[in-house]
């Protein structure tokens, strides 16, 4: 079995270029704080981390390469830091529902906003609700339309749940999709699995789908029980040992899926119901155990 931690692993695809420049010698940051050792880099903590929070997430993010000393204030991920910078991204509806009860830090809750459904990356039947994390599918007759997340793997170990909150109708799909993948076509079919870019296990079914076909049913034992409404499946994304591995109720299911390729792969759902909804929610790094 598997947790997760909210603070998050691996590497993402939008990755590090941001935070690397803020450790060159011409660094505005670097700069400001002197190695550590200028007036900034001896400013006391209640002082820094006043000014932190007025400060956006990827300022944050540089902020915390500078020195030692500004690291060490804002690793504390329930911080005033976090907390203020939770309140002004986060929707109410976000923060106040149940939604994010599974991430117990304010970090952790930003870094789920960061890797929510993509608004931009679906298809023009879908939309992403104002609380950033619920995907909604417009009633349209004939169509099978998909989301993906907004950041992709392509190493590390990262965990998300994803659950229904409306009726799955005939066909419901969760796995993961390269930036090739299709996120809509028509007809009812099962929309991830469908081509060589996309992985996915179809709820309704307990099948697992790629490249156009069944790879077994999942998971694999006798009478599997059928997904029910709410229930929250955890997908586990392993990028160092190229596997997909899915949870229920903190239970493990087994892998699904191996030999993934080496190259970015992005949360995905696919749906035809209208109207129904689905939430995604990023958990971090998993924990063994």
């Amino acid at each position: 079995m598997s947790g997760a931690a909210g603070g998050g692993g691996g590497s993402s695809c939008l990755g590090a270029a941001a935070a690397a420049s803020c450790s060159s010698a011409g660094s505005p940051y670097a700069a400001a704080a002197g190695g550590g050792a200028g007036v900034a880099g001896r400013l006391p903590a209640r002082v820094l981390e006043h000014i932190f929070c007025y400060l956006e997430l990827s300022d944050l993010m540089r902020c915390s390469l500078v020195c030692w000393h500004w690291s060490n204030i804002l690793a504390d991920e329930n911080s005033e830091v976090w907390r203020s910078l939770c309140n002004r991204t986060l929707s109410e509806e976000a923060l106040r529902s149940d939604i994010l009860c599974n991430l117990p830090t304010y970090k952790g809750k930003l870094k789920a906003y960061q890797h929510g459904l993509s608004s931009h990356d679906c298809s023009r039947n879908v939309y992403v609700k104002k609380n950033g994390f619920t995907l909604h599918r417009n009633p349209i007759a004939q169509s099978t339309d998909g989301a993906r997340g907004k950041i992709g793997f392509s190493e590390g170990r990262h965990a998300w749940e994803i659950w229904w909150e409306g009726p799955l109708g005939t066909v419901a799909v969760i796995g993961i999709a390269t930036k090739r993948a299709s996120m809509q076509c028509q007809g009812y079919v099962a929309l991830l699995g469908s081509d060589d870019q996309s992985w996915g296990w179809n709820l309704v079914d307990n099948n697992l789908l790629h490249n156009g076909e069944v790879n077994g049913n999942f998971p694999q034992c006798n009478n599997a029980p059928k997904y029910q409404i709410g229930e929250r499946i955890r997908v586990i994304l392993d990028m160092d040992d190229k596997t997909l591995a899915f949870e229920r109720g903190f239970e493990f299911l087994g892998v699904a899926f191996r030999g993934l390729p080496k190259a970015c792969l992005f949360p995905a759902v696919s749906a035809v119901y209208g109207n129904t909804e689905v939430t995604m929610v990023y958990l971090g790094k998993p924990l063994d155990g």
